[in-house]
């Protein structure tokens, strides 16, 4: 089991939804309007970065100098929107088209995600803050839970990672990534026995410099649109790239969370009600 058959694998990390679950005031804002019910973490797993990177540039490219989006606001520069990047939040729907048929069509490309209600956060939270008064909850613990349980059984099969994450806020938090990473690495390696250790390497950017994370942040959008909107059809139409789904919190029917596969695929039905 501690084989490396694979010499590199290229994971994109991006999130959905945010972390935050109080407002200034300490009060919970969770599902109310600007605070998503769901955070979300996932990775893009891409072969070949340099020809899904080339790709998307040359339809972004493409896109830019179609006169019918000539007078459309988020394709001007000024706007700081498609014109730089891709984001399905930001891009039109003509646009999102075109990146999800592009995306469609790249059989190699897997995603992982973690999924988590915050309104279990809060419930943790606030134990917490009874037990110990002086407790505050940080966003970026919620982060590192859910980058730690999605990696836990990631990197152990390539002799070498390369890990680019989309950086959140201001500044990249480079060294509590890695220490999440390293954490998820040995306690994985420590339940196998299995005794070998890949290299890994971090790499924090913003996702308008890289198109791989443009790629991530869409198969992102479809996932959360299922959770929060519960609309399938983005999701339904990429559900073949989604590798592994964990919904840590429905624990209906078994008390790790559930696990959507290839085998047990995501569908409208399977969701707990909200």
């Amino acid at each position: 089991m501690g084989k490396k058959i694979i010499e590199k694998k290229n994971f994109f990390v991006d999130e959905a939804g945010s972390p935050t679950i109080f407002d200034k005031h300490g009060r919970i804002i969770v599902g109310a309007p600007g605070c998503s019910r769901y955070f979300i973490i996932g990775f893009l797993d891409v072969d070949d970065p340099a020809v899904l990177s080339a790709g998307l540039e040359d339809l972004r490219k493409s896109l830019l100098a179609d006169p019918y989006f000539h007078k459309i606001p988020s394709m001007q520069l000024h706007a700081r929107k498609t014109a730089l990047a891709f984001h399905a939040k930001d891009d039109v729907p003509e646009v999102r088209r075109e990146v999800y048929r592009y995306i469609h069509s790249n059989n190699n490309l897997k995603f992982n995600a973690v999924v988590k209600d915050k309104l279990n956060v809060v419930h943790y939270a606030m134990e917490r803050r009874k037990a110990n008064p002086t407790y505050r909850y940080n966003p970026n613990e919620l982060y590192d839970f859910l980058t730690r349980r999605l990696f836990k059984s990631n990197l152990h099969l390539a002799s070498k990672y390369e890990i680019c994450y989309a950086i959140r806020g201001s500044k990249p938090r480079t060294e509590a990534f890695g220490e999440s990473l390293q954490i998820s690495q040995k306690r994985f390696l420590s339940e196998r026995r299995i005794q070998n250790q890949s290299e890994i390497s971090i790499a924090p950017t913003y996702s308008k410099d890289e198109p791989c994370l443009q790629a991530a942040d869409y198969f992102l959008w479809a996932l959360q649109r299922i959770y929060e909107m519960r609309e399938d059809r983005y999701f339904s139409y990429l559900k073949d790239q989604f590798k592994l789904i964990i919904d840590i919190d429905d624990t209906r029917h078994k008390k790790y969370g559930e696990y959507y596969d290839g085998k047990n695929m995501l569908q409208l039905g399977k969701l707990p009600p909200i």
